[in-house]
């Protein structure tokens, strides 16, 4: 029986499951983009971090434009709930109707396109960037539902169901998800134990 990695320690990642794993991330944002857009129908930044995303999962070139699109999407997401401080950008100020929801759906998307960058290290928090879109999208449903920990059932099977095998592996080479973060840290730790068992 293998030892489990410890922190510094560097695990195999190939190309091919980092296209997999971001095509199950961009699948996992792409389910939720409708809650950010009726928020702010005008905002485009979350839909264009899925379709990079997508765009790399499909065989295109990990480029800049990957990482430009993930910060876009977290930053809208910062936009939708009124953190931004000083000028929000595209005219978005102040917390706007169904923000939450909105803000988690476009993190979905931020982590959909930060996914093609998992780092290649036996490290607990590459744990969130391979589930984070998956967590944020069942946050945003779960806000969207009104249920406090119950609406997630249903998001969390439909991952757990969609998650190719590039997911599942790369998991198993890598620590359990560390603790903290919330809500959406605890659908990490979730969704985590699920894949591993």
């Amino acid at each position: 029986m293998s030892a489990k990695p410890t922190e510094p320690d560097t695990i195999e990642l190939t190309t091919e499951e980092l296209q997999e794993i971001t095509g199950f991330a961009a699948e996992c944002a792409r389910r939720v983009l409708p809650i950010f857009e009726r928020s702010l129908p005008g905002d485009s930044r979350p839909r264009a971090a899925v379709e990079a995303a997508q765009a790399f999962a499909d065989g295109g070139r990990r480029t800049q434009a990957l990482r430009t699109c993930a910060w876009a999407a977290y930053k809208a997401a910062g936009e939708v709930t009124g953190e931004v401080t000083g000028e929000a950008a595209d005219g978005v100020a102040g917390e706007v109707p169904g923000g939450a929801a909105a803000a988690d759906a476009a993190r979905a998307a931020s982590h959909a396109a930060a996914a093609a960058y998992l780092h290649p290290k036996a490290s607990a928090h590459q744990v969130k960037h391979i589930l984070g879109a998956a967590a944020h999208a069942a946050r945003a449903e779960e806000l969207v539902s009104g249920e406090s920990r119950g609406g997630t059932g249903q998001t969390l099977a439909w991952a757990r169901h969609h998650a190719p095998p590039a997911v599942t592996a790369v998991l198993g080479r890598l620590p359990a998800a560390p603790p903290g973060g919330g809500r959406v840290g605890e659908l990490i730790r979730d969704l985590d134990t699920a894949l591993r068992a």
